[in-house]
């Protein structure tokens, strides 16, 4: 018998989806083995580091509560890297409790780890991100945070040396500065083959990565340290996202001097080719301290991730331009790829597979799955089934969307009842959504409620051009896109006018909260750890890294700070008729409570249901399981009250006037 959508019974609960919540990253060899950082929901989130043995084991490298993650420029980086040595490898990572870097050598019977930094009570501390193990000069080289008062953006940050022998673990001296130099922010440095030359990216306020950086060289000297650096690549309007030695000495990055992210190759007159020019992306936003898109491979040819909305794996031979793609049912592959001679490692996914660590034999084209493999949770079938589409938005232009209605083999709905349907929206705003199996997206549509991901204008993956639509537009673009998307789903009879919602986290919080504020579209939202008041966040109430991202996003608060408070939910509140969700960490640092405080106080004693739900001990986005589970039955649990559908396997969110 036809049940009415969002009653669906469905396997899929939210302890389900909380237990598969995260991927791998940060994927990388260690002589012969490959190694990657794991989520662990349910081991209060923690990031685990595993191994792949040679005899096709997985092991984890480190107990509880060991976490490897940095927490440089908030979003972290790169937190390990590792050595092969005779006797066994040598690791060094960051614990993320106090963020010091320490060494292990996880084959030596009883061995424990021991610290290679100083603790520093000033600020934020001390922090290090995108390690790289010189056992023959003694040191890892790496990027240092350090905190000179109390405030977030009291900070500087460099390219550092630390001893593998500890002497700096109490001793903040001890530590090397490569360069005097000064930027706002760095990436660890690269030492070519021959060791002569290290190059490294750097930028300053207020451009964030993905509007410009600069590739640096020097020349390293006979005693470690570095010569004058010189720019060879990059500029203010120009974004290099990734620079590696090739194994000839030559320098490769990746530039969108032509709108779009390719790779190039520096010549030694100072110029640069490039060795495969399309419009496609082969980089993308630099959020994190290591990411990488490209590894250059020993016999001369280059592992690339490349595409347009996508990111697919392929061998590109720079003599010829052409690109082998990997077989396979991957579909994305996340920033995170490396090379071992002939070997490839890298993550991939697709609409029908978990995030998984895959290799590519590049001498027979093979490609095997080598960790984190996907193992249905569920029957197949019940997984959601995804549609591509470009919307038309206002003034023609195009919105990039993945589209799920709702699908259950078991269940169907009375004829002529379109379902409700949720818009979801990324965070950043320049980044995207990939096309990825995601079982909290199952777990809406197996309950007879579709999902739209709406990759806006100012996402990535479509060029400069596309992302460049949010400049000083962050606020109406998106929100106008989200808007077109859902109406246009309820136009074509895909969903039902009267029964839309949006949520998102971060930037998709602003967003979820402004189409609140600045559109009829929504009968609801869930917004979790959102951006609600421009001008408090825009003058120093987040993070160093983002504390001018608005300059552009908005425009300059010394030239339109009415810009700033007309656009913020904050100061519409009383313009709020829906029902809402807000989902907020204590402990967020770039999105801190006090935005969600000062909104609810503006919306109090006007009767808009709502309801308010904080969890100690996360930050920005929720890592632990028992969080997940608790916003995710919560967030039903608003569609249910406000689209008019019983849910009594949900606990009932109690909403207040």
């Amino acid at each position: 018998m036809p049940l009415p959508h969002g009653t669906w019974p469905s396997p899929i609960g939210a302890a389900l989806a909380a237990a598969h919540d995260g991927h791998p990253e940060y994927v990388g060899f260690v002589g012969d083995e490959a190694w990657w950082t794991a989520p662990r929901p349910t081991e209060s989130g923690r990031r685990a580091l595993v191994r792949r043995r040679p005899d096709g084991t997985e092991e984890s490298v480190l107990p509880p509560p060991w976490n490897v993650r940095s927490r440089v420029i908030e979003y972290g980086g790169r937190p390990w890297a590792g050595a092969r040595r005779p006797e066994g490898p040598l690791l060094v990572f960051v614990h993320f409790t106090d963020q010091r870097l320490y060494a292990y050598e996880p084959d030596a019977p009883g061995a424990e780890p021991y610290p290679l930094t100083p603790l520093s009570t000033v600020g934020g501390g001390l922090r290090w991100v995108d390690p790289d193990v010189h056992l023959d000069r003694g040191e890892v080289w790496c990027v240092l945070e350090e905190f000179t008062g109390a405030g977030p953006t009291d900070v500087r940050r460099v390219v550092a040396a630390v001893p593998l022998d500890g002497s700096a673990a109490d001793d903040r001296k001890a530590v090397r500065e490569l360069t005097p130099e000064r930027h706002r922010f760095v990436t660890g440095p690269r030492l070519s083959p021959d060791g002569t030359r290290a190059a490294w990216l750097a930028w300053d306020h207020p451009r964030m990565p993905w509007d410009g950086t600069e590739v640096l060289c020097a020349d390293v000297t006979a005693d470690g340290t570095f010569g004058r650096p010189v720019v060879v690549a990059g500029g203010p309007t120009e974004s290099v996202a990734q620079a590696e030695w090739a194994p000839d000495g030559r320098l490769l990055f990746a530039s969108d001097r032509t709108g779009w992210w390719n790779l190039y190759r520096a010549d030694p007159d100072g110029g640069a080719s490039a060795l495969c020019p399309r419009e496609e992306e082969f980089g993308g936003p630099l959020w994190k301290i290591g990411q990488n898109w490209f590894a250059p491979l020993d016999n001369g040819t280059v592992a690339v991730l490349h595409g347009r909305g996508a990111a697919v794996l392929g061998i590109l031979d720079p003599a010829t331009g052409e690109i082998v793609d990997t077989p396979g049912p991957w579909t994305e592959w996340a920033s995170a790829v490396g090379a071992h001679g002939s070997r490839v490692v890298g993550i991939a996914a697709g609409p029908y597979r978990s995030a998984e660590v895959v290799e590519l034999d590049t001498r027979t084209g093979r490609a095997r799955v080598i960790g984190a493999a996907h193992h249905d949770a569920v029957d197949p079938t019940l997984y959601p089934r995804p549609e591509i589409r470009t919307f038309t938005g206002p003034g023609g232009r195009d919105i990039h969307a993945h589209v799920y209605p709702p699908h259950h083999p078991g269940e169907t709905a009375p004829a002529g009842t379109p379902p409700p349907f949720v818009v979801w929206v990324h965070g950043g705003p320049t980044s995207r959504t990939p096309l990825v199996l995601d079982l909290e997206i199952a777990y809406f549509t197996t309950r007879g409620i579709g999902v739209a991901e709406v990759n806006y204008g100012g996402s990535t993956g479509h060029g400069r051009a596309y992302r460049d639509r949010l400049k000083e537009q962050w606020g109406v673009v998106d929100v106008e896109d989200c808007a077109a998307v859902a109406l246009a789903l309820a136009d074509e009879g895909a969903a039902d006018r009267s029964r839309l919602a949006i949520r998102g986290g971060s930037a998709g919080g602003w967003t979820s909260a402004a189409a609140l504020t600045s559109t009829d579209v929504f009968a609801c939202a869930a917004i979790s750890y959102p951006v609600l008041d421009l001008t408090g966040w825009g003058s120093g109430e987040t993070h160093d890294f983002e504390s001018q991202y608005l300059e552009s996003l908005v425009g300059p608060l010394a030239e339109v700070p009415q810009r700033y408070v007309e656009r913020s939910p904050a100061t519409h509140a009383d313009r709020v008729t829906a029902p809402f969700l807000l989902l907020q960490g204590t402990d967020d640092v770039i999105c801190p409570p006090a935005q969600c405080e000062r909104f609810l106080a503006r919306i109090a004693g006007r009767g808009i249901p709502h309801a308010y739900l904080t969890f100690e001990g996360e930050g920005h986005g929720f890592r632990r399981a028992d969080t997940v589970i608790r916003a995710l039955e919560a967030e039903l649990s608003l569609y249910a009250q406000v689209f008019g559908f019983d849910r009594p396997d949900v606990p009932t969110l109690e909403l207040e006037q």
